[in-house]
């Protein structure tokens, strides 16, 4: 796998200043030349200003929160991260990269929870490039690389629980909404480590019982409130029953 190095450039004004004079020294070359007075190969000058020209194509520039990986002929020899003016070799390719944080909000997927109940889902994730030589080299397209194995973890996450706890203790999705995030983080951070991809927060920004079952499962949860409630009444009618018995035995009528 290919890792990402820093490389060394020439300072870009100092390179702007010695190609400013080698263009000068090739066209004062080329006046005394038409002149007559200089008996110079003709081609010297012309080698000269040949030379200023291309040396104009190393020139380049870095912004803030940006990267450039410089290739040469096919080879990585580098990425410059320094915000500035720089000159490297001018018959390098120089691909840019953003180093700027970037968000996700993935599509709303249909799936199945751990239960089997149709469910929509959707995440934000919060992520940016670390590594430019692994997120150019080491996989097609960055950009779609997340989004897909974005999708792709946000589905498997979604399958692993249910999407209401129906025992005690059990981890859900609507529930358990921190334990969750840190899963799918770092759930995610696993599938992207090989794009140079640093996954800095994902969380779930929807989730809704599909439409078609939608209806039912709020009679449910209506249903299992209902429930509950008695079950507290009850709780506290046994528990008012029992502090009188024990206020009755103290006072030795029982």
């Amino acid at each position: 796998m290919l890792r990402e190095k820093p490389l060394s450039t020439l300072p870009g004004l100092l390179a702007v200043f010695l190609i400013f004079v080698l263009f000068a020294a090739g066209v004062a070359w080329l006046v005394v030349m038409t002149s007559g007075e200089n008996g110079s190969p003709p081609w010297l000058p012309m080698l000269m200003l040949l030379a200023a020209g291309l040396g104009v194509r190393g020139l380049f520039v870095v912004n803030p929160n940006e990267a450039r990986a410089v290739l040469l002929f096919g080879s990585y020899l580098g990425t410059v991260k320094t915000p500035g003016f720089h000159w490297v070799n001018p018959f390098t390719m120089r691909p840019r990269v953003s180093l700027r944080v970037r968000n996700f909000e993935s599509s709303k997927l249909k799936v199945n929870d751990h239960d089997g109940n149709p469910i929509e889902i959707a995440a934000v994730i919060v992520w940016r490039v670390v590594d430019t030589a692994e997120a150019l080299f080491e996989v097609e397209d960055f950009k779609n690389f997340v989004t897909v194995q974005g999708e792709s973890a946000l589905r498997n996450l979604a399958t692993s629980y249910p999407y209401d706890a129906h025992v005690e203790g059990e981890t859900s999705l609507r529930s358990h909404t921190v334990e969750i995030a840190d899963q799918l983080k770092h759930e995610i951070q696993e599938r992207l480590a090989k794009a140079g991809v640093e996954v800095m927060e994902a969380r779930i920004s929807h989730l809704a019982y599909a439409p078609e079952i939608a209806s039912a499962m709020l009679q449910r949860q209506q249903a299992s409130a209902v429930v509950a409630a008695r079950s507290r009444i009850v709780e506290g009618a046994v528990g008012m029953v029992e502090m009188a018995l024990d206020q009755l035995a103290k006072k030795g009528v029982v």
